[in-house]
């Protein structure tokens, strides 16, 4: 029971410690900004193809393996996703 509370407690410790080391430095706003833009990108491209999948019969989860990848590679992520959906089935 107290490993939890400890375990959550250095989690949380962390993310407080990682964002004062982020924030601390003059471009870290904007590297967070241009992080989250690009996982919001990601997320649309990948619901945008599961709302197509009529049309083109792909589907891909939106997880975080997915989203990591798209929010990383852009739209050459997407289209790798696809066609290792595509190879794999």
């Amino acid at each position: 029971m107290y490993l939890k509370y400890a375990i959550w407690g250095v989690m949380i410790l962390s993310s407080l410690m990682l964002l004062l080391i982020v924030f601390r430095s003059r471009s870290g706003g904007r590297v967070v900004a241009s992080l989250g833009l690009n996982v919001v990108v990601a997320a649309f491209l990948l619901y945008v193809l599961n709302l197509v999948s009529s049309y083109t019969h792909v589907e891909l989860p939106i997880n975080t393996a997915t989203l990591g990848t798209a929010t990383l590679l852009g739209i050459p992520g997407v289209m790798l996703l696809v066609g290792v959906k595509l190879a794999l089935l």
